[in-house]
């Protein structure tokens, strides 16, 4: 609900707080999806490593260390998930929300020393080479396969929000991974060549750097604070521009607190933001209160901005800093 405050004396302006009710602001409870997945892929990966090594296969030992990045990328993603519901405190006003977009920098980060370790071994496989299996292949990356598409399905409905679509990437990047170990274990039987194993490998790390690099952008604009790629601040301004009484929009900022909730504030000049009576009579506090409450509430359904900080002003001179 929003409400305003008016102040006597040189300057006469009203701040009003308002947040749009009747929508969910928390992130939505992934905690049964996050056990799940760690406990089917940290159990794969123990099995896809051994096999690995014991069997000679790079590809597999490459996809057991992409698997590793993602138990350790769905840990982070979970206490990220819980900490962003913890309240407010009197240092932490806004509670911890942002650390969901840390946990998506950090599985970004994860992704790419990934990335380094499987290509260095990789590399070092190709002068070093050693005859695979390809069947042995097949079966477990077979394994893989299922392991990681029910993870990824478990979290795809969380595709709004920056740290659960981490961990869906992770997982789906993984399906695709273990996918094409098959097809590299089918090869070598049908062929004997031993190098499609390194081979894929490599290509293994491709579609890893590609997934990393997507995650990383999307995080770190999201830490510097950018307006969220889905809310076009064009077109919030001219909303706020065109709402009865407005004569300019000063000072907007909007930005993400956490990969799913995002704030904005704005310095609205209106003249006659009380007309039927002024800030201090119960007629003007009613029309402050019902119009910031209409602007919270059309902030929220259009654009998805659930915490609002709007400052009416009179006289533009008043409007305060940044104007």
């Amino acid at each position: 609900m929003g409400h305003s405050h008016g102040h006597m004396g040189h300057h006469d302006h009203g701040h009003g707080h308002g947040h749009a009710h009747g929508h969910s602001h928390a992130p939505a409870d992934f905690g049964r999806a996050f056990a799940i997945g760690i406990v089917l892929n940290a159990g794969f990966v123990v099995v896809e490593a051994a096999f690995g090594f014991s069997y000679g296969s790079m590809a597999l030992v490459a996809d057991a260390g992409h698997n590793l990045s993602d138990v350790l990328a769905l840990m982070l993603a979970w206490g990220a998930s819980v900490a962003a519901k913890q309240a407010p405190s009197g240092r932490f006003t806004y509670g911890f929300k942002s650390s969901t977009i840390l946990a998506a920098l950090a599985n970004a980060l994860l992704l790419a020393v990934a990335v380094g370790a499987i290509l260095f071994e990789s590399i070092r496989r190709l002068f070093e080479p050693s005859e695979p299996q390809g069947m042995v292949m097949v079966v477990v990356a077979s394994v893989g396969i299922l392991i990681n598409a029910v993870t990824a399905w478990l979290f795809m409905r969380g595709q709004n929000d920056l740290n659960i679509r981490g961990a869906y990437l992770h997982m789906a990047t993984d399906a695709l991974v273990s996918a094409g170990v098959v097809i590299a274990g089918l090869a070598i039987i049908l062929s004997g060549f031993w190098w499609i194993d390194p081979l894929v490998s490599f290509a293994i790390v491709a579609v890893i750097a590609w997934a990393t690099w997507g995650l990383a952008k999307d995080s770190i604009t999201m830490g510097l604070l950018a307006v969220p790629a889905s809310i076009d601040v064009g077109e919030v301004r001219a909303h706020l521009a065109s709402l009865e009484g407005v004569d300019a929009v000063h000072d907007l900022h909007i930005w993400p607190m956490s990969t799913t909730e995002t704030a904005l504030t704005a310095h609205l000049v209106m003249p006659n933001a009380t007309a039927g009576g002024s800030l201090q009579d119960g007629a003007g506090q009613a029309n402050a209160d019902s119009f910031l409450h209409d602007v919270t509430d059309t902030l929220q359904e259009r654009f998805g901005i659930g915490h609002v900080t709007i400052q009416i002003a009179r006289d533009p001179k008043n409007c305060g800093i940044g104007c």
